[in-house]
Protein backbone atom coordinates (compact mmCIF):
# COMPACT_ATOMS: atom_id res chain seq x y z
CA UNK A 1 0.00 0.00 0.00
CA UNK A 2 7.18 -3.75 -6.18
CA UNK A 3 8.14 -2.75 -10.28
CA UNK A 4 11.72 -1.66 -10.65
CA UNK A 5 12.38 1.56 -11.11
CA UNK A 6 13.44 1.71 -14.70
CA UNK A 7 16.40 3.72 -15.84
CA UNK A 8 16.98 5.45 -19.24
CA UNK A 9 20.48 5.16 -21.18
CA UNK A 10 22.39 7.38 -24.02
CA UNK A 11 24.14 5.86 -26.37
CA UNK A 12 27.71 7.20 -27.48
CA UNK A 13 25.88 8.80 -30.68
CA UNK A 14 23.22 10.71 -28.32
CA UNK A 15 26.52 11.63 -25.69
CA UNK A 16 28.73 12.77 -28.11
CA UNK A 17 25.85 14.99 -29.84
CA UNK A 18 25.11 16.49 -26.49
CA UNK A 19 29.10 17.53 -25.89
CA UNK A 20 29.15 19.39 -29.45
CA UNK A 21 26.33 21.19 -28.58
CA UNK A 22 27.09 21.98 -24.88
CA UNK A 23 29.00 25.05 -25.40
CA UNK A 24 27.09 26.72 -28.38
CA UNK A 25 25.51 30.21 -27.76
CA UNK A 26 21.98 28.35 -28.34
CA UNK A 27 22.36 26.27 -25.84
CA UNK A 28 23.93 28.15 -23.31
CA UNK A 29 21.22 30.95 -24.15
CA UNK A 30 18.48 28.07 -23.74
CA UNK A 31 19.92 27.12 -20.32
CA UNK A 32 20.07 31.10 -18.73
CA UNK A 33 16.30 31.13 -20.04
CA UNK A 34 15.18 27.94 -18.30
CA UNK A 35 16.95 29.30 -15.28
CA UNK A 36 15.63 32.39 -15.18
CA UNK A 37 11.95 31.09 -15.56
CA UNK A 38 12.29 28.35 -13.02
CA UNK A 39 13.68 30.55 -10.53
CA UNK A 40 10.75 33.48 -10.92
CA UNK A 41 8.36 30.47 -10.99
CA UNK A 42 10.11 29.67 -7.42
CA UNK A 43 10.10 33.06 -6.60
CA UNK A 44 6.57 33.85 -7.06
CA UNK A 45 5.18 31.14 -5.69
CA UNK A 46 3.52 29.63 -8.60
CA UNK A 47 2.15 26.53 -7.99
CA UNK A 48 2.88 22.38 -9.09
CA UNK A 49 0.86 20.28 -9.94
CA UNK A 50 -0.16 16.57 -9.61
CA UNK A 51 -3.06 14.44 -10.70
CA UNK A 52 -5.40 12.09 -9.10
CA UNK A 53 -4.46 8.60 -10.71
CA UNK A 54 -7.76 6.49 -9.65
CA UNK A 55 -11.16 6.73 -9.26
CA UNK A 56 -13.81 9.46 -9.85
CA UNK A 57 -11.44 12.53 -10.29
CA UNK A 58 -8.73 10.50 -12.06
CA UNK A 59 -6.62 12.81 -13.81
CA UNK A 60 -7.48 15.92 -12.21
CA UNK A 61 -4.91 18.47 -11.39
CA UNK A 62 -3.81 19.18 -7.82
CA UNK A 63 -2.06 22.49 -7.45
CA UNK A 64 0.81 22.16 -5.50
CA UNK A 65 1.93 25.57 -3.70
CA UNK A 66 6.04 25.77 -3.30
CA UNK A 67 5.93 25.01 0.41
CA UNK A 68 9.49 24.74 2.61
CA UNK A 69 9.63 20.47 3.06
CA UNK A 70 6.52 19.96 1.33
CA UNK A 71 6.98 16.56 -1.21
CA UNK A 72 3.47 14.98 -2.93
CA UNK A 73 3.40 11.40 -2.73
CA UNK A 74 5.02 10.39 -6.03
CA UNK A 75 2.33 9.18 -8.70
CA UNK A 76 3.64 5.76 -8.91
CA UNK A 77 3.79 5.21 -4.87
CA UNK A 78 0.57 6.37 -4.72
CA UNK A 79 -0.72 3.47 -7.16
CA UNK A 80 1.45 1.09 -4.95
CA UNK A 81 -0.24 1.99 -2.03
CA UNK A 82 -3.61 1.53 -3.59
CA UNK A 83 -3.35 -1.48 -5.66
CA UNK A 84 -2.03 -2.58 -1.51
CA UNK A 85 -5.40 -1.56 -0.11
CA UNK A 86 -7.59 -1.80 -2.69
CA UNK A 87 -9.55 0.58 -5.90
CA UNK A 88 -12.57 0.37 -3.79
CA UNK A 89 -12.69 2.59 -0.30
CA UNK A 90 -16.34 2.76 -0.11
CA UNK A 91 -17.73 2.52 3.88
CA UNK A 92 -13.70 3.34 4.65
CA UNK A 93 -12.99 6.34 6.93
CA UNK A 94 -9.73 7.31 6.34
CA UNK A 95 -7.22 10.09 8.14
CA UNK A 96 -4.49 12.03 5.84
CA UNK A 97 -2.33 12.90 8.95
CA UNK A 98 0.49 15.23 7.57
CA UNK A 99 -1.51 16.76 4.09
CA UNK A 100 0.46 18.97 2.65
CA UNK A 101 -0.98 18.67 -1.28
CA UNK A 102 -3.86 16.46 -0.28
CA UNK A 103 -2.66 13.94 -2.68
CA UNK A 104 -3.07 11.17 -0.91
CA UNK A 105 -6.62 11.98 0.98
CA UNK A 106 -8.12 13.28 -2.37
CA UNK A 107 -6.62 9.38 -3.98
CA UNK A 108 -8.79 7.69 -1.01
CA UNK A 109 -11.86 10.13 -1.72
CA UNK A 110 -11.81 9.79 -5.23
CA UNK A 111 -12.05 5.73 -4.95
CA UNK A 112 -15.44 6.04 -2.50
CA UNK A 113 -14.18 6.48 0.83
CA UNK A 114 -16.99 7.46 2.77
CA UNK A 115 -15.22 10.44 4.99
CA UNK A 116 -11.74 11.57 4.75
CA UNK A 117 -10.15 13.44 7.15
CA UNK A 118 -7.21 15.88 6.17
CA UNK A 119 -5.03 17.33 8.92
CA UNK A 120 -2.26 20.76 7.58
CA UNK A 121 -0.85 23.25 10.22
CA UNK A 122 0.18 25.60 7.39
CA UNK A 123 -2.34 28.12 6.72
CA UNK A 124 -1.69 28.70 2.84
CA UNK A 125 -2.01 24.48 2.11
CA UNK A 126 -5.10 24.77 4.49
CA UNK A 127 -6.26 27.03 1.75
CA UNK A 128 -5.41 25.44 -0.86
CA UNK A 129 -7.00 22.21 0.18
CA UNK A 130 -10.20 24.25 0.75
CA UNK A 131 -10.07 25.47 -2.77
CA UNK A 132 -10.30 22.04 -3.66
CA UNK A 133 -12.57 20.76 -1.60
CA UNK A 134 -14.65 23.62 -3.35
CA UNK A 135 -13.65 22.65 -6.67
CA UNK A 136 -14.76 18.89 -6.40
CA UNK A 137 -17.78 19.34 -4.43
CA UNK A 138 -16.34 16.68 -2.06
CA UNK A 139 -18.85 16.91 1.07
CA UNK A 140 -16.78 13.78 2.33
CA UNK A 141 -13.53 15.53 3.01
CA UNK A 142 -13.28 17.38 6.49
CA UNK A 143 -9.85 19.78 6.82
CA UNK A 144 -8.41 21.24 10.37
CA UNK A 145 -5.72 23.34 10.59
CA UNK A 146 -4.22 21.29 13.98
CA UNK A 147 -1.13 19.96 14.57
CA UNK A 148 -1.60 16.14 13.62
CA UNK A 149 0.19 14.65 16.57
CA UNK A 150 -2.16 16.46 19.00
CA UNK A 151 -5.13 15.87 16.81
CA UNK A 152 -4.54 12.20 16.78
CA UNK A 153 -3.90 11.97 20.76
CA UNK A 154 -7.47 13.36 21.03
CA UNK A 155 -9.41 10.40 22.66
CA UNK A 156 -12.14 11.09 20.60
CA UNK A 157 -9.99 9.21 17.66
CA UNK A 158 -9.60 6.37 18.68
CA UNK A 159 -10.04 3.39 16.88
CA UNK A 160 -12.11 6.11 14.42
CA UNK A 161 -10.46 5.44 11.10
CA UNK A 162 -9.93 2.45 8.77
CA UNK A 163 -6.22 3.92 7.59
CA UNK A 164 -4.04 6.05 8.35
CA UNK A 165 -1.70 7.91 6.12
CA UNK A 166 1.53 9.28 7.58
CA UNK A 167 4.00 11.72 5.14
CA UNK A 168 5.22 13.99 7.71
CA UNK A 169 7.34 16.19 7.03
CA UNK A 170 10.02 14.97 9.80
CA UNK A 171 12.68 12.73 10.40
CA UNK A 172 13.98 10.98 13.19
CA UNK A 173 12.37 9.78 16.41
CA UNK A 174 9.41 11.68 15.58
CA UNK A 175 7.91 9.08 13.30
CA UNK A 176 8.09 6.67 16.00
CA UNK A 177 5.83 9.31 18.12
CA UNK A 178 3.83 9.26 14.84
CA UNK A 179 3.51 5.60 14.25
CA UNK A 180 2.26 5.43 17.83
CA UNK A 181 -0.47 8.42 17.25
CA UNK A 182 -1.62 6.78 14.59
CA UNK A 183 -1.76 3.19 16.27
CA UNK A 184 -4.30 4.70 18.22
CA UNK A 185 -6.13 5.85 15.70
CA UNK A 186 -7.36 2.50 13.77
CA UNK A 187 -8.55 -0.37 15.41
CA UNK A 188 -7.60 -3.80 15.10
CA UNK A 189 -7.07 -4.72 11.62
CA UNK A 190 -6.67 -0.92 10.67
CA UNK A 191 -3.90 0.22 8.25
CA UNK A 192 -1.33 2.54 8.73
CA UNK A 193 0.71 3.90 5.95
CA UNK A 194 4.03 5.72 6.23
CA UNK A 195 6.48 7.29 4.17
CA UNK A 196 9.82 8.08 5.55
CA UNK A 197 13.58 8.45 4.27
CA UNK A 198 14.60 5.30 5.62
CA UNK A 199 13.35 1.93 6.38
CA UNK A 200 11.37 0.83 9.13
CA UNK A 201 10.34 -2.84 10.98
CA UNK A 202 7.82 -4.02 12.60
CA UNK A 203 6.28 -1.99 15.55
CA UNK A 204 4.84 -3.10 19.07
CA UNK A 205 1.14 -3.38 17.98
CA UNK A 206 1.75 -2.95 14.75
CA UNK A 207 2.44 -5.14 11.91
CA UNK A 208 4.49 -4.80 8.64
CA UNK A 209 2.35 -5.99 5.99
CA UNK A 210 4.50 -4.32 3.14
CA UNK A 211 7.23 -2.03 2.42
CA UNK A 212 8.68 -0.43 -0.82
CA UNK A 213 11.00 2.11 -1.57
CA UNK A 214 11.15 4.75 -4.70
CA UNK A 215 14.27 6.57 -4.58
CA UNK A 216 15.16 7.95 -1.35
CA UNK A 217 11.42 7.35 -0.37
CA UNK A 218 10.63 4.27 1.45
CA UNK A 219 7.26 3.17 1.61
CA UNK A 220 5.45 1.25 4.87
CA UNK A 221 2.20 -0.96 4.97
CA UNK A 222 1.72 -1.34 8.36
CA UNK A 223 -1.69 -3.07 9.81
CA UNK A 224 -2.38 -2.73 13.96
CA UNK A 225 -2.26 -6.48 15.98
CA UNK A 226 -2.27 -6.76 19.54
CA UNK A 227 0.85 -6.14 21.27
CA UNK A 228 1.36 -9.72 22.15
CA UNK A 229 4.43 -10.23 19.82
CA UNK A 230 2.48 -10.86 16.87
CA UNK A 231 4.09 -8.18 14.95
CA UNK A 232 6.54 -9.59 14.12
CA UNK A 233 5.59 -12.68 13.27
CA UNK A 234 3.25 -11.40 10.89
CA UNK A 235 5.35 -9.21 9.38
CA UNK A 236 6.21 -9.00 5.37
Amino acid sequence: MSSPRSSSRSGPRSARAGAAGADSPTAKGARSDAGRRAAEKVASGAPQEVRIIGGQWRRTPLPVPVSSGLRPTPARVRETLFNWLGQDLQGWRVLDAYAGSGALGWEAASRGADEVVMLEREPALVRGLQAVKTRLQARQVHIHQTDALTWMSQPAQAGRFDAVFLDPPFDGQAFDRALAAARGCVPEGGWIYLEASCAFEARPGLALHRRDRAGAVHFHLFRRVEEDGRAHALSA
